[in-house]
């Protein structure tokens, strides 16, 4: 992978994802489809797209006639404060947040097949590369995609939505390989609606890919009555960058109720969302973030993070960030007074794991007191405020602090941890924590930490310092497939290929024709190809006899099967568009 200093910046757990773009193999077919795509994009779009895209495409040096290399893209798109990396497919998406919040575009390296030309459910090159890449070049647009990722990254997920991703991940697999058993697609698509129609409540997670798939996929910007396009799914395809403009699509202006409309990824969207301008995006994505445990924290904040069952973040007020498995939590008059983790936790401060508080010393896990001290002759006059404001303790001394929780905690002061006489936590030995009846450290279980604070600040998933604490986002076990093309599959592509050829060099009218005879002879109802070979030969201004009888052949294609009749019209009308001459009607 070619790396520059974006890039550079990545921390190491992201770029386990991170795959080289398999670019040999591409084979001349794809080309030709992302020639397609790119061609009609750009004639349709002009004057329907928001005004930074057709300069964006230039700005981020994606060539029109063939597929990206994406770190060929990146010398150009750190112009910009950008850059692009290959994944397999779908990423997790608190990943995929992440890699926005560091400006790396993620792009799944594969390309759709023909059969799904129009529209497809999986990521793939087009999707990314010609539809999220170009917009980024506004600055404004891009501060809202990074924001994005900032506030995402920060958002807990549900456990039914990693199994949803699960989902999402292998039916997309299944349906981007033309080979898959039919019977395997059917019961992927099963689960997936299982998994749908569980009635799970939706997580932060889940309403921020709301926010996302409104605005970064599938948006729309400008006045009601007539928006441009700007979201990625909708430039990138062909199909829907033509319905969604239709008045049969309702158009509702942009703003918070959009994070609880749902989606059908497999389906043309029957509303989309209508922003007056970026400013918007981010003033609603704000809103939303208020509303999310990293800002609320509290009580709310600590059952997000125990409802996620993985490793999350609670910071005390004092600045002591917890980051492990939470398991429980005492509540007191709507406020966490106790909270714990089971299993390996560390302790950070600002986001670096401090010394001494890795997972491995807390490795059976880690339970704290939040809030209010008594102030008695018991607590020696210290209290929970902040900044600290009574006598900080000198190692050595007995204390015995009385929380208005009802939390009772006494030991031996042996380590002060303080900021700024801001007091951050109190390291105690031969240490008893009581709350009623219950004994929540005994003096036999070792030292005991307490972090300081009257409130729980905030909390979010992950580990406050990732690379201390050795985190990784999981690698996806199962693999977008590499297709396996049969000999046919693989005949057909030499046609293209020998297509690709004349057209960058010389077309003589016996070259066109004998490709010609090849395409009809073996495959009939190729149109793609055809369409290709029939621009090659009115380019080059030979064979007219052959022109004659691709035309024919295509528009009989286009009544036979109706679904390809969209496709070769709009292919035949840009060949038109751009040569003077036509060729006699069939």
């Amino acid at each position: 992978m070619e790396m520059n200093e974006i890039l550079h910046k990545l921390p190491k757990h992201l770029l386990s994802l991170v795959v080289e773009q398999p670019y040999h193999e591409y084979t001349a077919q794809d080309h030709e489809l992302w020639r397609y795509v790119m061609r009609q994009n750009i004639h349709f779009l002009d004057g329907k797209s928001h005004g930074s895209y057709l300069e964006g495409l230039r700005k981020t040096g994606i060539s029109i006639n063939e597929i990206p290399h994406m770190y060929g893209m990146n010398r150009i798109l750190k112009e910009i404060g950008w850059a692009a990396v290959a994944v397999d497919g779908f990423i997790p998406p608190s990943a995929f947040m992440e890699f926005q919040a560091y400006n790396v575009l993620v792009i799944a390296a594969d390309i759709r097949p023909v059969g799904q030309i129009g529209y497809t459910p999986a990521p793939d090159i087009i999707h990314e590369a010609a539809g999220h890449a170009p917009i980024i070049a506004d600055p404004e647009y891009a501060a809202y995609l990074k924001r994005f990722g900032e506030i995402g990254r920060k958002a807990f997920p549900s456990v039914n939505d990693n199994r949803i991703y699960e989902a999402i991940r292998h039916l997309s697999i299944l349906k981007a390989d033309p080979y898959s058993d039919p019977e395997q697609v059917r019961l992927a698509n099963e689960q997936m609606d299982k998994l749908a129609k569980a009635g799970n409540p939706a997580s932060e997670l889940a309403l921020l890919r709301n926010l996302h798939w409104w605005t970064v996929e599938y948006g729309l910007i400008g006045a009601i009555d007539c928006p441009k396009i700007y979201g990625a799914g909708l430039l990138s395809s062909i199909a829907e960058s033509f319905y969604c403009l239709q008045p049969t699509v309702k158009k509702i202006p942009y703003s918070i109720a959009a994070a609880w409309q749902g989606f059908d990824i497999t389906e043309p969207q029957p509303q989309l969302y209508v922003t007056p301008d970026f400013a918007t995006l981010t003033e609603v994505l704000e809103i939303f973030a208020d509303t999310m445990a990293w800002r609320r924290g509290g009580l709310y904040g600590v059952e997000m993070a125990i409802a996620s069952e993985n490793v999350a973040t609670c910071e005390w007020a004092g600045g002591v960030q917890v980051s492990g498995i939470f398991t429980s939590v005492i509540g007191h008059d709507g406020q966490p007074v106790y909270v714990r983790t089971t299993g390996p936790t560390s302790l950070s401060v600002e986001g670096i794991e401090l010394e001494g508080h890795s997972k491995r010393y807390h490795n059976l896990g880690f339970g704290s007191p939040v809030g209010k001290w008594k102030i008695n002759e018991k607590s020696s006059g210290l209290h929970n405020g902040a900044p600290f404001s009574g006598r900080i303790p000198e190692p050595g001394e007995q204390v015995a602090i009385e929380f208005e929780s009802g939390i009772f905690v006494k030991g031996k002061v042996e380590r002060i941890l303080h900021h700024d006489g801001k007091l951050q936590m109190i390291t105690f030995s031969d240490c008893l924590v009581t709350y009623q009846e219950q004994t929540l450290f005994h003096p036999d279980w070792g030292m005991y930490d307490m972090a300081i604070g009257n409130l729980i600040v905030s909390a979010f998933p992950g580990p406050a310092d990732p690379e201390a604490y050795e985190f990784s986002f999981p690698v996806p076990a199962e693999k977008t497939h590499k297709i396996q093309y049969t000999a046919e599959a693989r005949q057909l592509h030499a046609i293209y290929e020998g297509m690709r050829t004349l057209r960058s060099g010389k077309a003589t009218e016996e070259l066109v024709s004998d490709l010609w005879r090849s395409l009809k002879t073996s495959f009939p109802d190729d149109w793609l190809c055809s369409v290709g070979l029939l621009e090659t030969a009115l380019v080059a201004d030979v064979a007219y006899e052959v022109q004659a009888e691709i035309l024919k052949v295509l528009n009989s294609l286009a009544i036979e099967k109706p679904s390809l009749a969209k496709l070769i019209a709009d292919g035949l009308s840009l060949l038109y568009e751009k040569n003077s001459h036509p060729v006699g009607s069939a």
